[in-house]
């Protein structure tokens, strides 16, 4: 049985660390500064700008703490996105427990009840669920590479929350083959956005047909990448 360990980041906000790969979940500079920067920045904001007569569909490689999709939920929740919705598929080989769930600080730090975050761990897997009026979660715990089931049609992404961990835990997801899943899954002038900014995963990004672009980090990482499907 995985174990993770609760660690207090930067930014006054829990992260955890597993056992199993023994890397935070979360930058410890500050987890809710990291993803705000990385997928709701340079993912999210992006995409409701540009779609704006159908749902934005956002892929997440590693659910996790659950982080992007609360802060994904809290964004569409606001006044200026009432018309717009988000379905959200999502992708974790192994859960955190609603033990270790309860624990984490997220609502407290950003100042909403508990009760607007743990639905997205009880949801159940395999299923849509509608979470919020505008947000719609798709859990799968299968292998994100390997998927012949998936629910959602390829060419059909518009931005893929890419936050597996490290390439020196799970190389296998930074490489080649992981790669062109998340290409297959992205629409032309689709992107995705991720903390890493190493230099043979940008390699692997290009030689899969990905057009590379460093970005600035959050704090604590100079640069991230943004890797776009050609039109």
């Amino acid at each position: 049985m995985q174990h993770e360990e609760r660690v207090l980041t930067e930014d006054g906000s829990h992260t955890l660390v597993n056992d199993r790969f023994a890397v935070p979940y979360h930058s410890t500079h500050g987890a809710i500064t990291e993803s705000q920067h990385v997928f709701i920045k340079y993912g999210l904001l992006p995409a409701l700008a540009a779609v704006r007569d159908r749902p934005v569909r956002i892929l997440e490689m590693g659910f996790g703490t659950g982080l992007n999709a609360l802060l994904t939920v809290m964004e569409v929740g606001r006044e200026a996105y009432t018309d717009q919705s988000v379905e959200y598929f999502t992708y974790e080989a192994y859960p955190v427990t609603e033990e270790t769930v309860l624990q984490l600080n997220y609502p407290a730090q950003l100042n909403i009840d508990p009760s607007a975050f743990l639905p997205l761990h009880r949801a159940e897997w395999e299923k849509r669920v509608a979470i919020t009026e505008n947000f719609f979660l798709e859990k799968f715990r299968r292998d994100f590479i390997r998927d012949g089931q998936r629910s959602y049609a390829a060419g059909s992404i518009d931005v893929i929350y890419y936050d597996a961990f490290a390439p020196s835990s799970q190389p296998e997801f930074w490489e080649g083959e992981a790669l062109a899943v998340a290409f297959r899954a992205l629409r032309p002038g689709g992107w995705l956005t991720t903390y890493c900014a190493q230099g043979q995963f940008k390699r692997n990004l290009r030689a899969t047909g990905f057009l590379v672009e460093g970005v600035p980090g959050p704090p604590g990482k100079r640069e991230m990448t943004i890797a776009r499907k050609p039109e």
